[in-house]
């Protein structure tokens, strides 16, 4: 399916994309209906999870998720979303289409049908979710070695890094010292998949502690 937009304007707001994603997860139909479980944005994008059960109260039997104990099963769904002059659109895709975006919070995931095929698209999305949720969020002054080299703009490459900050007007933008050079550099968060802590800023002792205590011996 391609980009669908709504010339009228009315999606403006935050909260007019959370309803309207609400309304495109709803259905009923003559033997099913599908609701809206919970709705996550990152970025531009929605990730959803949607809820299947049959009107009948029967367990729902599907080909490519296992039917959760009260009958019913649970879906991801992905909105890639956009404004064009104003007007707000979409395009939607079920997680088994194989999305590329895969940047869904761990708490949709847990909410979903277990997948009946362990090699589907499904599958690989989940885990392309999970591999992103697991990168570390570091903290100022801890030291971090990357999976591979960087190649920064200028040629140069860096590997081992700490984080640190920078300020731009009232505001502080992560960044990180390189440890060759001293010199600052910016890092997408993909960039870190793989990293390894070298030393973290928590365990350092304090150096006004280490003062006084060397003042008492």
């Amino acid at each position: 399916m391609g980009w669908l937009f709504y010339t009228d304007r009315r999606v403006q707001t935050y909260a007019d994309e959370k309803a309207e994603i609400a309304r495109l997860c709803t259905f009923e139909g003559d033997t099913r209906k599908t609701e809206l479980v919970k709705a996550y944005k990152v970025g531009s994008t929605w990730y959803a999870a949607a809820r299947v059960t049959n009107r009948d109260g029967t367990p729902v039997e599907d080909a490519t998720y296992v039917t959760d104990p009260d009958g019913s099963i649970t879906f991801a769904a992905v909105f890639l979303t956009a404004y064009d002059d104003g007007c707000w659109g979409y395009k939607d895709m079920e997680e088994s289409a194989g999305p590329n975006a895969s940047r869904a919070p761990l708490a949709l995931i847990e909410l979903l049908s277990d997948l009946k095929d362990p090699d589907s698209y499904a599958q690989d999305w989940r885990q392309r979710c999970r591999d992103w949720a697991s990168i570390p969020d570091y903290q100022e002054g801890d030291k971090i070695r990357l999976a591979a080299p960087v190649t920064l703009t200028d040629g140069s490459t860096c590997q081992i890094v700490t984080a640190t900050h920078y300020k731009r007007g009232r505001q502080q933008r992560r960044c990180y010292r390189i440890e060759e050079t001293g010199g600052l550099v910016r890092l997408s968060k993909a960039s870190l998949a793989g990293s390894e802590l070298l030393s973290s800023a928590k365990g350092a002792a304090s150096p006004v502690l280490a003062e006084f205590l060397a003042g008492r011996n």
